[in-house]
């Protein structure tokens, strides 16, 4: 869903938001406009001087230093226009104004420069902070586990954010290689708190549950406790908690077992074609249990042979959006890409996300890559 780095707007806002920033940024190119009519007008008696050196301190609230630049370019361009046309070079209130606009033009951009230098630093840090998040939560899968060659990749939607919602992760057990992959529903860091806890849980039950259905009852388990925590989700968040999630688990033979939660399904590319892992029967997402009578008791096998891929992955890649407003062909798209090792395909199939979308993500991207090895 979204990302640590981005808060939950309120419907409306976002967009009205916007449209005052933008109003904003075109005051001071107004008031420009304003001493301009003044000045070209019978009223030009009407001292116009403080209205224009007011025009690069408002720049600076909202426009950087180019902005402030261009205001104050704005600005002496119309005391230079309005002294000429009223005659009033060699006057000690044109060189007067001229000097006060001269000075608040250089503390404005001085100091836009300074808050842009200041916002980009934040922001640095920022960055470095969800990296060393996404470490913990979201560490990238070994390039081999036993009989199958893996590899991972996760792009956040938001310039600057690293990890969100989405959620993935490969382990070697015991019963065989056994993966997840899944997409909390909502935003910020409840959940954020939700993919660590069903992380977590995954992490810890693999290792010791035989069946593979037990170990997603595990995991929804341990969303249940975390959204009991007090305080951890407000109301409106918590009424809406849920996690779409899949387990697979590839054994020694031929197979692989698959236990869906409302995931989208997993796709096998074999012999250059794919086919998608539909399940038998639609399951509720963990956290909405009690919409359905009975969960099922038995993981589903599909054919896994050597050579085959399997590509786990959330709801925004298939999602993305292209300038025609066209989802992302995700099975041609495999069906297309050719790579040596799974870490090559991903991040050529990555590459042809990026040209689907032009380089814009609507929702973050999460994609697990698994390669039975001959």
């Amino acid at each position: 869903m979204r990302s640590l780095l981005r808060s939950p707007p309120r419907p409306g806002t976002g967009a009205l938001s916007r449209r005052l920033f933008t109003v904003a940024e075109c005051v001071p190119f107004v008031i420009a406009l304003l001493v301009v009519g003044i000045e070209f007008s019978p009223a030009h008696f009407l001292y116009t001087g403080p209205l224009l050196t007011a025009t690069p301190a408002l720049a600076a609230v909202t426009m950087g230093p180019r902005g402030t630049l261009s205001a104050a370019a704005v600005a002496v361009a119309v005391s230079v226009a309005t002294a000429t046309h009223n005659d009033a070079w060699g006057t000690q209130q044109v060189y007067t104004n001229f000097l006060a606009l001269f000075l608040v033009s250089v503390a404005s951009i001085t100091t836009s420069s300074a808050v842009q230098a200041r916002r980009h630093n934040e922001l640095e840090q920022i960055r470095r902070i969800a990296a060393a998040a996404q470490e913990v939560i979201l560490r990238p899968v070994p390039p081999r586990l036993g009989p199958v060659r893996t590899a991972s990749m996760y792009l956040a939607a938001e310039t600057g954010a690293q990890i969100g919602g989405d959620l993935y992760e490969a382990v070697q057990t015991r019963y065989g290689v056994r993966m997840i992959v899944g997409d909390v529903r909502g935003n910020g860091l409840p959940a954020v708190r939700a993919a660590a806890a069903v992380l977590g849980a995954f992490r810890e039950a693999v290792h010791y549950e035989d069946d593979l259905v037990e170990v997603i009852h595990h995991c929804a388990a341990a969303l249940r406790r975390e959204c009991a925590v007090p305080g951890a989700f407000d109301q409106e968040t918590l009424a809406e908690a849920f996690v779409t999630a899949l387990v697979a688990q590839v054994p020694d033979g031929p197979v692989v077992e698959v236990v869906n939660r409302g995931h989208p399904p997993p796709l096998v590319l074999r012999q250059g074609k794919v086919l998608t892992l539909m399940p038998t029967s639609a399951m509720p997402p963990m956290g909405l249990e009690d919409l359905v009578i009975g969960l099922p008791d038995t993981a589903e096998r599909y054919p896994f042979a050597a050579g085959d891929r399997l590509l786990l992955y959330t709801d925004g890649v298939i999602e993305a959006r292209g300038h025609d407003n066209g989802f992302f062909p995700l099975a041609e798209a495999m069906e297309q890409v050719h790579a040596r090792t799974p870490q090559e395909y991903l991040e050529q199939l990555h590459q042809e996300l990026v040209r689907h979308t032009q380089g814009h993500l609507a929702d973050d991207v999460a994609m697990l890559l698994v390669e039975r090895s001959p």
